[in-house]
This record gives C-alpha cells, sequence and structure tokens, in this order.
C-alpha cells in the first residue's frame, strides 16, 4: 500500500533557527516558510536527494503541534509521511483493518495541496503517521 517516505516532520519552538540550521550548518536547500492554517501550522521543507523533511511550528496555541510542544519542548519528530497511490483505496482498506483515521476520517488538503490522512499513532507502534496521495 505505502510507496516512498514523501518526509519526516520535525516540530520546532523556532522555525527561523531551525531553518538556518539546516541551511546554514548543513548546506540544505531550504524552502519559504509557508502558513497551513487549516493544519494550526507554518512548515518550512529541506529539500533531500531522496526525500525531504518538515520542520514545523505551531500557529498558534490550538495547534497539535503546541501541544507536541508542550511535551517536547525542544521539539522532536513529529511524524513520517508515506505515499500512496490511491488514498480512497488505502483509508477503506486500513479502516476495514481498524486502524483509525484522525479528524473526518476524509483527505482533506495538505502541505503540498494533495490529499493526506493522519493514522492514530496508537495502531503504529507510537509513530503519527501521515498518508499523502502521490
Amino acid at each position: 500500500m505505502i510507496g516512498r517516505l514523501n518526509h519526516v516532520a520535525i516540530a520546532v519552538p523556532d522555525l527561523a533557527a531551525a531553518t538556518a540550521l539546516y541551511r546554514d550548518r548543513l548546506g540544505a536547500r531550504v524552502s519559504e516558510p509557508a502558513p497551513q492554517p487549516e493544519h494550526g501550522v507554518t512548515t518550512v521543507f529541506v529539500e533531500l536527494p531522496n526525500t525531504k523533511i518538515e520542520l514545523l511550528e505551531p500557529l498558534g496555541a490550538d495547534s497539535p503541534v503546541a501541544k507536541f510542544l508542550e511535551r517536547n519542548p525542544d521539539g522532536g519528530i513529529h511524524h513520517l509521511c508515506f505515499e500512496v497511490d490511491d488514498i480512497a483505496a488505502a483509508s477503506k482498506q486500513l479502516e476495514a483493518a481498524g486502524t483509525r483515521i484522525l479528524g473526518s476520517g476524509q483527505p482533506r488538503p495538505g502541505a503540498h495541496g494533495k490529499p493526506v490522512l493522519f493514522l492514530h499513532p496508537k495502531d503504529f507502534l507510537g509513530t503519527l503517521i501521515e498518508l499523502e496521495q502521490a
């Protein structure tokens, strides 16, 4: 069902500092910050030859990432994102197997404008999983 690793998301308390760390210390190519109000975050993507790293900073206290940072004030890995060829079929298959899909259970546009779903971390060894339509 899953395809390639699209990105690893890291929640950060200071997006500008995190961006500078990847750009200036590691020499990585980074995107401009992009607010994602529907997800409660601002994102920066670090481009790598084989995948991306998504840096997440909360947009307000209601953001799920703000709650993550309350428990992990220095930041840390927030989720893994895998591509799927057919997100609707993947959703049906996962639900039939008892997997909990977060939110409404319906795909919604993600940071790349493609449909995404988030799977409950308790169903995946404590790891939040994002699925993105390839």
